[in-house]
């Protein structure tokens, strides 16, 4: 499961950094609203740990980025704010759980799991065509298909961003856990397992290369 962290306060940014790499999680970590969004453009997040008060915008309104990207994180707002107005606008608004500051991390995470475990269906469905992130699986027309790794995650990211040109770099730093240590090679490998153990089996297309550009997902779309 991966968490994007955005607060500003550098201690607590820390703090709740390595506690929850701690208990598992794959973590990304943010200090400005600029700094969150870029991330959401480029990585799929499962939970989003907002705080309200950023240097350059509200994280609240980080979940209408999340909507436009059509990110199906879940997003919990925290806050110094303790009057009951501003949870209420920050739920209505779309955040899944508000919690005031000061808290106990115990607690946290505690919500943090109960979300995850209970959290929107990651399920994407184009068509005949259904990728689940969470089972590592492919159903087409009712049949199964096995792809496994990154070849999986690549495309998992390309249908999320459905039309979009995805660059080789882009795709590297969403999936990579350490992008500068591999070379952007590995994206045509795991495109062209892709195209083997998918397209060509079900004489379909789902990924068009874009020449120098990238590469966007276009399913469906006969081969």
């Amino acid at each position: 499961m991966r968490i994007l962290v955005v607060e500003d306060e550098i201690s607590l940014n820390k703090t709740l950094n390595e506690g929850l790499m701690e208990y598992g999680y794959q973590v990304d970590c943010s200090e400005s609203f600029s700094d969150a969004e870029y991330l959401i453009g480029i990585r799929n997040y499962d939970l989003v740990l907002a705080d309200w008060m950023l240097p350059d915008g509200d994280g609240v309104d980080l979940i209408n980025v999340l909507k436009q990207r059509n990110n199906k994180a879940s997003i919990i707002i925290l806050s110094a704010k303790d009057d009951k107005e501003s949870e209420i606008k920050a739920l209505k608004m779309g955040a899944d759980d508000y919690i005031k500051k000061p808290f106990d991390f115990d607690i946290l995470l505690a919500r943090i799991g109960a979300r995850l475990r209970f959290g929107n269906n990651n399920i994407i469905k184009i068509g005949d065509l259904e990728i689940d992130p969470d089972e590592e699986k492919i159903v087409y027309k009712n049949k199964e298909l096995e792809l496994k790794g990154k070849p999986f995650e690549v495309l998992t990211h390309l249908a999320r961003h459905i039309d979009q040109i995805v660059s080789k770099e882009q795709l590297l730093d969403a999936i990579w856990e350490e992008p500068e240590l591999v070379t952007p090679n590995v994206i045509e490998v795991a495109i062209n397992q892709i195209r083997q153990k998918l397209d060509k089996p079900l004489n379909i297309n789902t990924i068009e290369t874009i020449r120098r550009r990238g590469y966007r997902f276009c399913f469906p779309k006969k081969a």
